[in-house]
């Protein structure tokens, strides 16, 4: 696996901590979109059907370091938007690293040349950066020509210089297996840390509906995937138990308080994807106000094909302590990819909820 020996650690002992307290809903990974503006217009991002004044929002650094200290995930993924756009960008990551967090900045890339002397290399700072494919996968992606070649550039630049690179993937509609497996070798060939891959999210907002893989089809298509990997030592920034959950071997409930969101306009009911489900004025408030109940496979029509890892990782780190010779049994030999898939979880929302969200995504 991706995963540096001292983070894993660090992200065993806090979680441990954690159920030695009794606590039964806590962050593993701390979301934090200092603002929605991005420089791409990717056909599958939801992010960005926002007015002009929203897009013009900012998180101040003491901002972004409050939610930081309210939330206490051990780890901090900075999505956005394009966080480079945020001219205070380094000062949040410099107090971030103080801190002793895990930050993973997500990036496109396209300002990383430009901005990378603000930052200094650390065990603490990775820059994950977008990926989806190779060059005319991840160019149809991002809607714009000559974006894989000027990531690939700055990728390779900051591994020489020392720092933390890992790749962040995200796979949609009509990939094949052997497309992912060729962009896998490349991304080991490149010398990344390890890669983040996850099925796309239909965020209602997206403007190409059509882009999005259903579960099953994802299911099928990372079993081709992990079918062809089998000896190629690829390296995942990801648990084993949720690749094995890609696979279709495991029945897992989304936890969606695993990696709480804060942003500009508050922290977001009740996970990063879902954004029209209302904010909290506070991290407090969002985990004892947020109906967690009606969220996750089988409770929500919205959540119905979502199988992203901030929502099911969470739940593979605390099966993988729940189970540890399960966990340790799929790193050894990789996820299954014969025989039936695991059992899907009840649906328990009506068929009026189901009709009323295909209605409202089929008007946008």
């Amino acid at each position: 696996m991706g995963i540096p020996l001292i983070q894993k650690y660090r992200l065993a002992k806090y979680v441990i901590s954690q159920k030695l307290r009794g606590e039964k809903r806590y962050p593993v990974v701390l979301m934090l979109e200092p603002l929605f503006r991005c420089n791409l217009a990717c056909a599958g991002c939801g992010k960005i059907d926002h007015s002009e004044e929203i897009l013009n929002k900012r998180l101040t650094v003491e901002e972004c370091l409050a939610a930081v200290d309210d939330c206490g995930a051990p780890i901090v993924s900075i999505p956005g938007g394009e966080p480079l756009i945020h001219k205070d960008i380094a000062k949040i990551v410099e107090g971030i690293v103080a801190r002793k967090k895990f930050i993973y900045l997500c990036t496109n890339a396209l300002l990383l040349k430009k901005r990378l002397k603000e930052f200094t290399p650390s065990p603490y700072l990775t820059f994950s950066i977008h990926l989806d494919g190779l060059r005319e996968r991840h160019d149809a992606s991002v809607c714009q020509e000559g974006v894989f070649d000027k990531a690939v550039e700055v990728t390779k630049l900051a591994l020489e210089r020392g720092f933390r690179v890992t790749a962040n993937c995200t796979v949609f509609q009509g990939e094949t297996a052997e497309e992912i497996a060729a962009f896998m070798d490349y991304c080991m060939e490149l010398g990344v840390e390890g890669v983040t891959i996850s099925p796309g999210y239909s965020y209602q907002h997206a403007p190409q509906q059509e882009i999005f893989l259903r579960r099953n089809a994802s299911k099928q298509l990372f079993r081709e995937v992990f079918k062809l990997g089998r000896g190629r030592k690829w390296r995942f920034n990801q648990s084993s138990l949720f690749l094995d959950f890609l696979a279709g071997n495991q029945s897992y409930q989304c936890t969606p308080w695993g990696n709480p969101t804060r942003n500009v306009f508050g922290w977001q009911k009740p996970c990063y994807l879902l954004m029209d489900e209302g904010y909290a004025s506070s991290f407090k408030e969002l985990m004892e106000t947020t109906r967690w109940e009606e969220y996750g496979t089988g409770r929500n029509p919205k959540c119905a094909d979502c199988m992203v890892h901030c929502g099911y990782e969470p739940t593979a780190i605390n099966d993988s302590f729940a189970r540890p010779l399960k966990a340790y049994s799929v790193f050894l030999r990789g996820p299954s990819t014969d025989g039936p898939f695991a059992p899907e979880l009840p649906v328990t929302y009506t068929d009026t909820a189901r009709n009323y969200i295909s209605l409202k995504v089929s008007k946008h």
